[in-house]
């Protein structure tokens, strides 16, 4: 039974499998400021935040040259691998196949607009999404605003919408906006820790993920 009118996707750790490039750019940017050493739980942590939002949780209020500094060694780091990042296995396919029934698609990413346009086209995805937003232009998550925009320019109701991630940036900002929200365990934090943001449904891998988002659009 036709469920959606409007699937919302978080890209990094949701679509991308980019977890690990992320949290190994954050730990050397951090070092090259001199700021204290993250661990690599704590950096996994903040991945679907905008890099501001994740630098104030990670550090607290900092010096701004030392702020700017992680930002530029982390964006070196990042673009320097960007070509790297795979999608994950079958994401494409669940895409493609959605797109085919004609429900609508989207991005809501806490990547900049740069970061998101370049891998949309090199991951050849581009075609198969009608908008997309990013934390250039709109506050970062748990902020409902990227998801008040993709209802509002694509005339979908809440009811409608399903957001989907893998952090609980994601689960919080669906929530803030009323949609329907599905949390994936393949990516940034466990099902333990996403359980606590009460998502709607909950994911182990692509191929169950793919099966019922072909059921339900």
């Amino acid at each position: 039974m036709k469920q959606f009118d409007l699937i919302v996707w978080d890209w990094d750790g949701t679509i991308a499998d980019s977890t690990g490039m992320i949290t190994q750019a954050l730990i050397k940017a951090a070092a090259e400021a001199g700021l204290p050493e993250l661990s690599e739980e704590r950096a996994r942590s903040i991945i679907g935040l905008g890099l501001r939002e994740s630098i104030e949780v990670l550090f607290g209020d900092i010096p701004n040259f030392q702020a700017q500094a992680l930002v530029t060694h982390y964006n070196q780091h990042y673009y320097a691998a960007e070509n790297t990042i795979l999608l994950f296995s079958g994401i494409a396919e669940t895409i493609a196949g959605i797109a085919r029934k004609g429900c609508k698609q989207a991005v809501a990413t806490g990547k900049g607009r740069r970061g998101l346009n370049t891998a949309l086209q090199q991951s050849g995805l581009v075609k198969y999404f009608s908008a997309t937003k990013t934390v250039d232009e709109c506050f970062s998550k748990p902020h409902p605003q990227m998801l008040d925009e993709l209802m509002d320019e694509l005339v979908v109701m809440p009811e409608r919408t399903l957001m989907i991630g893998d952090s609980q940036y994601d689960m919080q900002m669906g929530k803030n906006a009323g949609v329907i929200t599905a949390a994936v365990t393949y990516g940034s934090q466990t099902a333990t820790h996403l359980q606590q943001y009460s998502p709607n449904h909950m994911f182990h891998d692509v191929t169950t993920l793919g099966e019922w988002l072909l059921e339900s659009t």
